[in-house]
């Protein structure tokens, strides 16, 4: 049996059920899981807005949960390039990237260099972003 190193990138922003779920299905297919937190200016970059938490904070949270193995700052866009650093063998998306363009540039990329990507369900009713509104509807209401 191969060793098998699995990467689970993400903003972990407003950390919930959602990413719990992913990092234990990303563990679930891999004996190593890496977690990339995604610095705050890739954030600002890929989403238009920085996240709520600091990346310091973010990082905290994810090396502390029990099914990751190691945290990595991912501070480029191009996951070729984090590859190059951290080597996996598998990356793990959600299924919210699956069928859309973003999903097929990655399934190219990893072709070539023969990663699998591996898409989870994406938790609908718990989000970073769903989140973030209902703060913002609560503090715009205040």
């Amino acid at each position: 049996m191969t060793y098998r190193v699995g990467y689970a990138p993400g903003v972990y922003d407003l950390f919930h059920v959602g990413h719990v779920n992913l990092l234990r299905r990303a563990k679930s297919q891999c004996d190593h899981l890496v977690a990339g937190v995604v610095s705050d200016e890739m954030a600002i970059q890929a989403k238009g807005r920085a996240p709520v938490i600091p990346l310091t904070e973010r990082l905290t949270i994810v090396r502390n949960i029990q099914c990751v193995d190691a945290a990595f700052v991912e501070t480029v866009p191009d996951k070729l390039e984090t590859w190059q650093q951290v080597r996996f063998d598998a990356i793990f998306k959600g299924d919210d990237w699956r069928g859309t363009s973003k999903g097929y540039k990655l399934e190219r990329d990893f072709t070539t260099v023969g990663v699998d990507v591996i898409y989870f369900p994406y938790t609908v009713r718990t989000s970073s972003s769903l989140l973030r509104a209902a703060l913002d509807e609560l503090t715009n209401s205040a």
